[in-house]
């Protein structure tokens, strides 16, 4: 997907000026890319060791999951931390509403490893674990940012 620039017009000046903050441009990152396969490597762990592991399958599980869809639409997709990280989070939050729907209407999936991935038991503290995922990654990419100005700086002097 190309990016997009989108035309705003002002009345009060009458001009238009470019508005990119929500395109997209389709690109490969190898960095993401390792990101996310580790994040799936230890996802994978936690869904089939970890049955014991009470929170830290559950919550961190939650937080992981997150982190891994922003890293896996970060190594193919060009677009602002805040808006991948706003995909990934609202994608765990329908999932939650799907799983609390499904309860509701007494739907069960019946593939195991489908029941895994998507999860069966609608909790809300999931989307507090949701958000704290996007927040991490949002962190994790403003501390990129400023590591990245400081060497341009330091090399500049």
């Amino acid at each position: 997907m190309a990016a997009v620039p989108i035309a705003e017009t002002h009345s009060s000046t009458g001009g238009s000026r470019l508005v990119t903050s929500l395109a997209m441009e389709l690109r490969f990152d190898r960095t993401a890319l390792l990101f996310s396969i580790l994040l799936f490597l230890v996802l994978v762990l936690l869904a089939t060791r970890g049955a014991g592991w009470g929170w830290i399958r559950g919550f961190s599980g939650d937080v992981l999951a997150v982190m891994w869809v922003y890293f896996t639409l970060g190594s193919m997709v060009k677009a602002r931390p805040q808006l991948l990280a706003s995909i990934a989070f609202l994608l765990g939050v329908a999932i939650e509403l799907a799983q609390h729907l499904a309860a509701s209407f007494d739907i069960r999936i019946s593939n195991t490893v489908l029941r895994i991935v998507l999860g069966a038991t609608p909790d809300w503290w999931d989307v507090l674990a949701y958000a704290l995922g996007a927040v991490l990654v949002l962190a994790m990419a403003m501390l990129g940012r400023f590591r990245q100005r400081r060497r341009v700086r330091a090399h500049a002097l």
